[in-house]
């Protein structure tokens, strides 16, 4: 059991300093995640070993000298080079499948914790590359020589935080911690008001629905076919408050509407999200986006 008194969250940033472009894919080294889960080299790879069917090749794969060499020479341009020298064997890196089962093999609090960090790095590298390339493709060359130290790149990086947005996504099969990040993002977004137009919800749902913002109140408008029971939406409002659920058959699609305001039209019941593919779309339609508020009222 790792020590209670060493530190168990490791800022976003630093994760991603970690993770590595190998083979195409984005991997972690075993060293590197043998150190956040609190656990030594060793006996990481042995837990994995345990459990090998667990871990395919596109989970987890041991590098070649070579890559192991041009490893060791991307981390010398970011740090001294000491990282993971004097190893008797070539390491094995985790892809994002990789890691993902790691939680349910290494079976501890800090394992999920750390695990859950991980997915969270990994998505944001992910929305950071695909949501900005444009604003990267108008940085003029000039700019681009300016960016020459750490403090003016957070500056971009927090510009494009505050002024970018995804309108648009879709999820495949397996996407399942994706979609879920997703669409509490849009859960978040809210500060007033969430309606949810979802004629199967059950306490998935309510999972989800738990991310909002404090005072936030939740509206839901379905057929009635899930699972949630009164008992599920009294647990809800004892913690969480502003719960409200009304059975109601005019709609057959999905819709998040967040304060009165942005209206997404989502393509699955958000208690499957990432099960099946399926999209989430923004309504920019002013007209259309009005008359559907108009209607659920």
């Amino acid at each position: 059991m790792a020590d209670d008194k060493l530190p168990v969250i490791v800022e976003n940033r630093e994760i991603q300093d970690m993770i590595y472009a190998i083979r195409g894919k984005q991997v972690m080294v075993d060293s590197d995640l043998s150190m956040l889960y609190q656990v030594q080299t060793k006996a990481f790879n042995q837990a994995v070993k345990r459990n090998i069917d667990r871990f395919p090749e596109r989970f987890r794969f041991q590098l070649t000298e070579k890559e192991y060499e041009n490893l060791k020479s991307q981390i010398a341009t970011s740090s001294d080079g000491s990282k993971h020298g004097g190893r008797r064997y070539m390491p094995y890196v985790f892809t994002e499948q990789g890691i993902a089962m790691l939680s349910a093999v290494l079976r501890s609090d800090v394992a999920v914790q750390v695990s859950i960090k991980i997915m969270n790095a990994f998505v944001e590298m992910r929305r950071f590359l695909v949501s900005n390339a444009g604003i990267f493709e108008r940085l003029n060359r000039v700019e681009l020589k300016q960016l020459e130290t750490d403090q003016k790149l957070e500056k971009v990086f927090n510009y494009i935080a505050t002024q970018t947005e995804v309108k648009q996504n879709i999820f495949y099969d397996g996407q399942i911690y994706d979609a879920f990040s997703f669409i509490v993002d849009l859960i978040k977004k809210a500060r007033n008001k969430l309606i949810l137009i979802d004629n199967y919800v059950d306490t998935n749902t309510l999972n989800l629905l738990c991310k909002k913002n404090q005072g936030v109140s939740v509206f839901i408008a379905g057929s009635g076919n899930g699972s949630l029971t009164s008992k599920d939406i009294s647990k809800f409002n004892a913690q969480y408050q502003g719960l409200t659920v009304k059975t109601r058959k005019d709609f057959h699609d999905r819709f998040l509407i967040i304060d009165d305001l942005e209206v997404y039209h989502i393509g699955a019941s958000i208690k499957d999200a990432g099960k099946k593919s399926f999209g989430i779309s923004k309504i920019e339609d002013e007209v259309l986006k009005d008359n559907l508020i108009k209607k659920v009222k």
